[in-house]
């Protein structure tokens, strides 16, 4: 991200591997959590106040975070490429059907951004 990072915002990372916070120009700390996503989430939550809190990660993480039932929405942001390996995102989530609302997509020639609701989440009035 470079020494000035577009967050300007205390960021959680999850990791295996323990080591000091790193800070960044213009508000951006990131904190290593070894105690998992649960904690790192509480963190998060206690950081951000009222504010959202957002999780950026791969299909393993995201996975986690949908089993717990963590997530309120959900964005995808599709581009038209085939890649020969990886982790597929909703593998692994066991017997779990969940039915996501479609709330937003927005289309342009090289990604489509897709938000979804997850079932148990209440608008904002």
């Amino acid at each position: 991200w470079g020494e000035e990072p577009p967050f300007h915002a205390p960021v959680y990372v999850v990791t295996h591997h323990a080591r000091e916070a790193l800070v960044k120009k213009g508000g951006t700390t990131f904190h290593f959590v070894t105690e998992g996503p649960g904690r790192a989430l509480e963190l998060a939550r206690e950081a951000a106040g009222a504010k959202d809190v957002s999780l950026a990660g791969g299909a393993d993480l995201v996975q986690q975070f949908i089993r717990a039932g963590w997530l309120d929405e959900l964005l995808l942001h599709v581009v038209p490429v085939l890649a020969c390996g990886g982790r597929r995102l909703f593998d692994d989530l066991g017997d779990q059907h969940i039915e996501w609302e479609k709330t937003q997509v927005l289309d342009s020639p090289g990604v489509t951004h897709i938000r979804l609701r997850a079932p148990h989440t209440v608008p904002a009035q």
